[in-house]
């Protein structure tokens, strides 16, 4: 992140705090500060002050499950600070808890008094963006009731409450207005000669419909306890490549933070799960692609996560009844959000559809599952949504009508409907976006992969040979169209996507990895497109770059033209393993593996596009997620795809 944040990450929790701790609430610049539950800000100021004034830093907070830092009231070198301030915070579930340790320097009792500022403002994360939207919101108020130990914030729009409660150990001698909504906690504390005295302050937020009973954090220290044991058994018993302590690394740091980012949803009947998150700070949500892919990379050494995630995304496959035209029968939920705009239909991500490929991507992984594991039962489970998948693609998806998976922009959401949905992402190497539906070429591999799977899934657990043949056949005829239609010549590369008329979008663009990890294209072609990805315009040196540079529409700095994304390059190295390209995969494995190391063996959601020739460390792209499931699980792919090599 910008603006020196730092992520505590818990489930559907998370914290961003700046070097001293403090929670500012400024809007506007970079990814806001805060602590966020179910996508609103539960508190948007929580600022410590000594003796009136702010405190210097002497240790800042660093990047880890807890925020420690190390503070001391401002003076000079001729007058050494008179206390020393040792701040420790984490993050839990729905709550936050810090620990403020206050040491005398001094060999005579002191006094000091110390303040923290704290106010929710129960902000939308989407009123956050840097978009510049604004959201009406008719009748909301916002309210504080000071408690024998701390404050409550509450916010109420018509059915709507959501709320926050400070409580401190010792309580408060007061809780002071500040004249803007905010309230001052304050204590006068005295500090025996080089004594230390500690506060507790704890924080639940009880969004909106939330009635569970939490148990509040006893300290930041119990908080880790957890964090460590999660993280644990997430790693615990995968074998690590001996030979390449850096890929190890990776891999290790990746399990743990997929720990971290498990939330909470409900499968087919309700029963409660955990899947993978997006991704911390503006995707910590069930994003049906980004759980999916995540999901394939962790499955050779983690598979319930697969698990879960086939049985949330089933409960919330789309039945033709919702208000939404995107909601057609069988179609698999691109986006989750439990925030205040999306309940109130102001923005359209409640549950929303705007994917081509999340479809597809179920299927695969179901297959995949259902191989690598032998679990018929969830097969026999999941087997009318698995119809109900197939039938959206060859229906409303566009297979039968047009020969391939369509979309079209939505007016409201979303213009681009595959993994590259930013705005101009599908273009030509000029620039022009295309006009009309879109036919983007990755989708059209995950739909052939997804009908060959699940036609062994109908054959071996379904005992239905006649609809395996079927699936087969539609398979075999997508890959004979495809070819045909996508592929040109004069530069031996397929097209980004086909446009409404038929048209080759014809910039040269990673997407082209993924037709060889769905095993698309024919092997002659498979082998001239893997070559050509390692190509100088396509490979920075820390990955393939989305859009080959060169072309007029790359830029090094654009979220989908011509940055590096780690989860598009496992793809890929994947991709080029199936085609018996292994040294083009290890030099991608490699190169990611390398852009981990240099970020503390932690792999961002996207890296700007500069080469490594120019440039010998990774360029953050500005506004990356730092914690991404498919990034976090990139690393176990590259294991996949080459071993320890």
């Amino acid at each position: 992140m910008t603006d020196r944040h730092h992520l505590l990450v818990h489930g559907s929790t998370f914290a961003a705090v700046g070097d001293r701790g403090d929670i500012s609430g400024v809007r506007g610049g970079g990814s806001p500060d805060g602590l966020f539950v179910r996508d609103a800000r539960h508190l948007s100021r929580w600022q410590l002050t000594v003796d009136g004034a702010v405190p210097e830093v002497l240790t800042p907070v660093a990047d880890g499950d807890a925020a420690r830092c190390v503070l001391v009231p401002r003076g000079g070198r001729l007058e050494p600070p008179a206390h020393t301030l040792f701040r420790e915070q984490a993050v839990g579930d729905s709550s936050f808890v810090e620990v403020l340790r206050v040491t005398s320097n001094r060999p005579v009792p002191t006094t000091v008094r110390l303040a923290v500022t704290a106010d929710a403002d129960f902000t939308d994360q989407f009123e956050l963006r840097s978009d510049h939207r604004t959201y009406v919101k008719a009748g909301a108020l916002r309210s504080r009731e000071v408690l024998g130990d701390g404050i409550e914030f509450t916010y109420r729009r018509a059915e709507w409450c959501s709320r926050t409660s400070i409580t401190a150990d010792p309580a408060p001698d007061a809780v002071e207005e500040t004249g803007t909504g905010a309230r001052r906690l304050v204590w006068t504390l005295e500090l025996a000669p080089h004594g230390t005295t500690e506060l507790v302050l704890r924080v639940i937020a009880r969004p909106h419909g939330d009635r569970r009973a939490l148990r509040v954090p006893r300290s930041p220290a119990a908080v880790n306890e957890q964090l460590l044991e999660s993280e644990g058994a997430f790693v615990e018993g995968v074998a690590f490549p001996t030979g390449w302590p850096e890929l190890a690394a990776a891999c290790a740091r990746g399990l743990a933070d997929l720990a971290a980012l498990q939330i909470p949803a409900a499968g087919p009947d309700g029963e409660e799960l955990r899947v993978p998150a997006a991704g911390a700070p503006w995707f910590l949500a069930l994003l049906g692609r980004d759980a999916l892919l995540t999901s394939l990379f962790a499955l050779p050494y983690r598979p319930r996560p697969a698990a879960a995630t086939l049985l949330a995304l089933a409960a919330t496959q789309a039945t033709g009844r919702g208000p939404s035209p995107l909601a057609q029968p069988g179609k698999i939920v691109h986006e989750v959000r439990h925030g205040e705009l999306a309940h109130f239909g102001q923005v359209p991500f409640g549950r929303y559809y705007g994917s081509v490929d999340a479809t597809p991507l179920f299927l695969i992984l179901l297959g995949a599952y259902v191989e690598l594991t032998g679990d018929t039962a969830l097969a026999r489970r999941l087997e009318p949504h698995a119809r109900a998948a197939v039938g959206w693609m060859l229906d409303h998806g566009g297979l039968t009508s047009r020969g391939y998976l369509v979309y079209r922009a939505d007016e409201g959401g979303l213009a681009n409907q595959n993994w590259k949905d930013s705005p101009g992402a599908i273009c030509c190497a000029d620039g022009t976006r295309p006009t009309g539906a879109v036919m983007a070429a990755g989708a059209q591999g995950y739909a052939y992969d997804a009908l060959r799977r699940t036609a062994g899934v109908a054959r071996t657990v379904w005992s239905d040979q006649t609809y395996a043949a079927l699936l087969e056949q539609a398979a075999a005829d997508l890959r004979d169209r495809f070819q045909r239609d996508f592929w040109m010549p004069e530069r031996s590369f397929p097209a980004l996507a086909l446009d409404g008329a038929g048209l080759q979008v014809d910039a040269l663009a990673s997407d082209a990895g993924h037709l060889l990890w769905s095993g698309l294209l024919d092997k002659e072609y498979g082998e001239v497109v893997g070559r050509r990805l390692l190509e100088p315009d396509f490979f920075s040196g820390w990955g393939v770059r989305t859009l080959a540079s060169g072309q007029p529409a790359y830029h090094p700095l654009s979220y989908h033209r011509g940055s590096v994304w780690p989860h598009d390059n496992a793809l890929i190295a994947l991709g080029l393993a199936r085609y018996g390209l292994h040294d083009e995969a290890r030099t991608v494995a490699h190169a990611l593996v390398d852009a981990a190391t240099a970020t503390g063996h932690r792999l961002p959601e996207v890296l700007a596009g500069y080469g490594r020739d120019t440039h010998p460390e990774p360029v953050p792209y500005p506004h990356a997620c730092v914690r991404e499931s498919r990034s976090a699980a990139a690393p176990l792919a590259l294991l996949t795809a080459v071993g320890g090599a």
